[in-house]
């Protein structure tokens, strides 16, 4: 499967990737390769290292803004479960 028209969909906004692990990322993306997603002014989020869920801290990440950690980040394609626009989080 072609993804690149996804990524072309969701390229200069900011997304937000669910990994299969217990992080979750947050940035814009910029661009992307056969096996890397990079994002930029990211929020790279270990969720061992809070009590609340993925879901609760997205929809705070929406309404507060981004706390971003990293200028810049490139993330596996093969880890990532899913990627949608922060925009579609619903509150």
């Amino acid at each position: 499967m072609d993804l690149d028209p996804i990524y072309q969909h969701l390229e200069g906004r900011i997304v937000v990737l669910d990994l299969a692990s217990p992080y979750v990322y947050i940035g814009t993306l910029v661009r992307w390769d056969a096996y890397y997603l990079h994002l930029e002014d990211a929020d790279v989020h270990d969720l061992r290292d809070t009590k609340t869920t993925r879901e609760i801290y997205l929809v705070e990440t929406k309404r507060l803004g981004i706390n971003s950690n990293r200028k810049l980040v490139m993330v596996r394609i093969d880890d990532v479960v899913s990627i949608s626009a922060l925009d579609d989080v619903i509150c």
